[in-house]
């Protein structure tokens, strides 16, 4: 069922074969900066990770709501990698967990797509990134909602992503209608239980949230529901030893964020098996976290859009099986009980490290027989260059002369993305045929994912910042009295706007926001310091970006950075055109919005005395036009000063 897409993905895959082929030509109208990096256009880091990871007994690095960024951040230094990097790197650390005579399990919890352009170009998403992403030797994985939200997306994923791991691919409380039979069947294993290679037995159940926004093809079963199932009960009580109960899936790992079903899931295994070391993985809430639960039991979860790589380790497992070394003399160890007064023998660690090849080569030392890249990893990382060429993403509307962050400046600031989505807004929506008539226009927080750094605004940065479709509607000549308060009514109601899952469900976590940036060389400049007596004084360099708090307290991030302000957002934003320039207020106006929360605008003015239904709603524009060709239009309105070789800054966090 794969669309007809540019180009074949075969063909391309076929048509890297060395390293020189990642350095290909581009067309005239992309920018490319003149650093010879895996991706054209891309930088690296001059940060330095803290010191070496520490291994067990059994480790994991984890990745998700990876979101397409398979490509890297081309304009972010730190997370400047790109999914062929990975590649390589999975691989070193593969190796030297053999040569440990340790466990390396590799695990992710979903939503693969709806965020750049290199997953979302294609009809339906993910058609290309999707078999890039399955480069990596996953051991166990799990979906995502972004892969249920739209029929075709769910069927693409069925048949060409989660057939393709077999058992591997773990959705305990995911079913798709088959649609040859009409039935429903589960969209990967229920459960999957293995042995890995040193003698740990896991047992592994992938659940995700009580989602309720997918589409009539597939159905969710509660969390509540599944732990009552023969099936579950069966399996916790399996007829085999178990060592360890590995739960993953896309779902918060706090327990006190209420879109969390994990503690649902762990009583029931807990009351069953008060002695099973049991190990979570979550994701949705695009934050990197780690809470303890018991003294058998932790939760781990590592960010978002390839930002970060979670590194997880754990020794003391109970298991008459293990056959691997206990503590390896070459390398740090795991040493840190659960709680203060854990009578377990378990002992963890875990580490966030930043997704870029400086920290790659970093922890990869030491297993490299001459340099850091695999011919596989050189190989996909040419592939992505020529998938992002066939899809024209590279292709330029113009240059940002500012870098606009989502919440590192105030709402009010000019380097507030919101600020200028409301802006853009204001200039851009328009209907000619009613031009003369004032107008609000309001989008929600949600429909906005990332951040807008300074330099050239492409294809691929406008799905960046607004990947989703949703079209413009609107209600015509709505008394100005109530027009007025639509915006404010819409922020007091409870609850997150629909897809405000990039948006930020952080539970009682304080708002963690990641930042990168693309520092000047001035501050950027790695030794420092001056000659005194004949000793050299290094220091760090410390860029912004991540500076986590945790279960385990302050040290989980692998790179130390300096913070980053996080400012609140509101759940919807407008802008305003079209307004009597003398100031005075308007009899009228058209109130915009986003065709998902139609029925919201709707309800408040009905509470406001208004006679209007649904139906009285209508497109305001062509169907097609999103915050996304807004953006567009605006870049070409407005920012072609310096095209077509745009200008860097300093990135998000500086406060140059």
């Amino acid at each position: 069922m794969k669309p007809t897409t540019l180009v074949s993905l075969a063909a391309i895959l076929g048509s890297v074969t060395t390293c020189d082929s990642c350095y290909g030509p581009s067309s005239t109208v992309v920018h490319e900066r003149l650093v010879r990096r895996i991706q054209p256009g891309s930088n690296t880091t001059i940060a330095e990770p803290r010191g070496p990871l520490e291994w067990g007994e059994l480790n994991f690095l984890h990745t998700t709501d990876t979101h397409g960024w398979l490509e890297g951040h081309l304009k972010e230094m730190t997370y400047s990698a790109d999914w062929g990097d990975f590649v390589s790197f999975s691989r070193h650390m593969k190796q030297k967990a053999g040569r440990l005579g340790v466990d390396l399990l590799i695990v992710d919890t979903g939503d693969l797509h709806d965020g750049t352009g290199f997953s979302d170009a294609t009809t339906p998403n993910g058609v290309y990134s999707n078999p890039i992403h399955s480069e990596i030797d996953y051991d166990v994985l799990s979906i995502g909602n972004h892969e249920l939200y739209v029929s075709e997306i769910a069927y693409e994923h069925f048949y060409n992503y989660s057939k393709v791991w077999g058992e591997k691919y773990v959705a305990s409380n995911v079913q798709i209608i088959n649609p040859v039979t009409s039935q429903l069947e589960y969209v990967g294993s229920k459960y999957r239980y293995f042995t890995t290679k040193h003698g740990i037995r896991i047992m592994t159940f992938g659940v995700i949230f009580d989602f309720t926004g997918n589409s009539n093809v597939s159905k969710i079963i509660k969390a509540a529901d599944m732990v009552k199932q023969q099936w579950f009960l069966d399996t916790i009580n399996f007829n085999q030893p178990i060592d360890l109960f590995l739960l993953i899936g896309y779902n918060p790992i706090r327990t006190t964020d209420p879109v969390s079903s994990w503690p649902t899931v762990y009583n029931a295994i807990r009351a069953a098996r008060p002695t099973v070391p049991i190990q979570i993985f979550g994701g949705y809430t695009h934050i990197r976290d780690f809470q303890v639960y018991d003294d058998r039991g932790t939760g781990f979860e590592a960010g978002r859009y390839c930002e970060t790589l979670g590194w997880f380790s754990m020794s003391g497992i109970n298991s008459t099986t293990y056959t691997g070394s206990r503590k390896h003399r070459k390398v740090p160890h795991p040493s840190r009980k659960a709680t203060s007064n854990s009578t377990s023998s378990l002992v963890y660690s875990r580490r966030y490290l930043d997704w870029n090849r400086r920290t790659f080569e970093y922890h990869a030392a030491g297993s490299q027989a001459d340099a850091f890249d695999y011919h596989s990893g050189l190989r996909i990382s040419g592939t992505i260059t020529d998938i992002r060429k066939s899809l024209n993403i590279t292709y330029l509307f113009g240059c940002a002369p500012d870098t606009y962050c989502v919440s590192c400046q105030p709402i009010d600031s000019p380097r507030s993305v919101y600020s200028l989505i409301s802006t853009a807004l204001g200039d851009i929506v328009v209907r000619p045929n009613r031009s003369t008539t004032p107008r609000y226009i309001i989008i929600n927080k949600g429909g906005v994912r990332f951040d807008l750094v300074k330099g050239p605004f492409t294809v691929d940065d406008s799905t960046i910042v607004a990947p989703f479709p949703n079209a413009f509607k609107y209600l015509p000549s709505v008394p100005y009295a109530m027009a007025r308060t639509v915006l404010d009514s819409l922020n007091a109601q409870s609850g997150p706007a629909k897809r405000d899952s990039a948006g930020l469900t952080w539970g009682t976590m304080p708002q963690l926001r990641d930042s990168c940036q693309d520092p000047t060389l001035d501050f950027i400049s790695g030794h420092k310091g001056k000659r005194d007596l004949g000793v050299t004084l290094r220091q760090r360099v410390v860029t912004p970006g991540y500076t986590t708090v945790d279960g385990f307290g302050t040290e989980g991030d692998d790179t130390p950075h300096s913070h980053i302000p996080e400012y609140p957002i509101p759940k919807y934003v407008q802008g305003v055109g079209g307004f009597p320039s003398d100031g005075t207020d308007p009899n009228v106006v058209d109130v915009i919005f986003l065709d998902y929360f139609a029925s919201k605008v709707v309800g408040i003015l009905r509470d406001l005395g208004a006679n209007y239904t649904v139906a009285d709603v209508d497109f305001y524009l062509d169907k097609t036009f999103s915050v996304q060709q807004t953006m567009i239009k605006y870049a070409k309105k407005n920012w072609q000063a310096n095209m077509p070789s745009c200008p860097g800054g300093p990135g998000v966090g500086s406060k140059i």
